[in-house]
């Protein structure tokens, strides 16, 4: 029995076949690494584009206001923290620390709120609920543990915000954001200092709790520019004692852009 001839035009639409898979194969390939590593909606600088707003001073990002807010609200608790530790620390050390916070965030909530108001921006009034019940718990504590309460809960607070700051004068584009950036580095590390030489820090816990409340990254940015109206300044308990230290002097506002 002879074999069947083949069919006229199967060995020509198969070949063809191959071709075109391959040749989409190909495509899919070239295509694939500019889809995979371009920018694409929920990447960081997709993220950064969508929250970036155009100021006189330069292109003003989610991270910048973010950190305007943070600024305002380690006042809105540092000031009344740091007054209480001027008249319940047991040691000079600690009522020193106190003094530092009350005097730095003076000063730095007076800078924040001027950034804020030439870059239209709204601060908040209030510090946050995690802020809040550091307060009562220091307004709890007595003794030799208000002073072990005090110096690691702002020692806490301290390092994290030190890490933001040092991001945001890395990155941002605005030049009132940068000038800020350098004096809250320069406040927030002799806090720092100042509450590391009362020693009471407590390094054990005070690592196991950066490590496991490590910033989250900005998820819904603070609005952008707008009205504003200028908030109340942050103020301590009652009027603090003289200066013992020398604070940075308030940055000039640079010309617009």
């Amino acid at each position: 029995m002879r074999p069947r001839p083949p069919i006229k035009g199967r060995g020509i639409v198969s070949g063809t076949g191959v071709i075109v898979t391959g040749l989409l194969a190909t495509l899919l390939a070239l295509i694939f690494p500019i889809w995979s590593y371009a920018d694409r909606s929920g990447t960081g600088v997709s993220v950064l584009n969508a929250q970036t707003v155009a100021t006189n001073y330069g292109p003003l990002s989610g991270q910048d206001r973010d950190f305007l807010t943070k600024v305002r609200q380690a006042g809105l608790w540092e000031l009344p923290a740091g007054q209480e530790a001027e008249q319940k620390g047991t040691t000079q050390a600690v009522r020193t620390a106190g003094q530092h916070l009350v005097q730095g965030h003076t000063f730095l909530d007076q800078r924040v709120r001027d950034v804020a108001a030439k870059l239209g921006i709204e601060l908040p009034n209030e510090p946050t609920a995690q802020q809040r019940q550091w307060l009562t718990t220091l307004n709890q504590a007595q003794g030799v543990q208000y002073d072990h309460d005090f110096v690691n809960i702002a020692r806490l607070a301290h390092g994290k915000v030190f890490s933001l700051v040092a991001q945001v004068r890395a990155t941002t584009r605005n030049s009132l954001v940068r000038a800020l950036a350098d004096d809250a580095n320069t406040t927030v590390l002799d806090h720092i200092k100042v509450l590391e030489a009362t020693g009471d820090v407590d390094w054990d816990a005070l690592a196991r709790n950066m490590a496991a409340a490590s910033t989250p990254p900005l998820v819904n940015s603070p609005a952008p520019p707008g009205p504003t109206t200028d908030p109340s300044p942050a103020v301590p308990v009652a009027p603090s004692p003289s200066a013992t230290y020398s604070l940075p002097p308030a940055a000039s506002s640079p010309p617009p852009q």
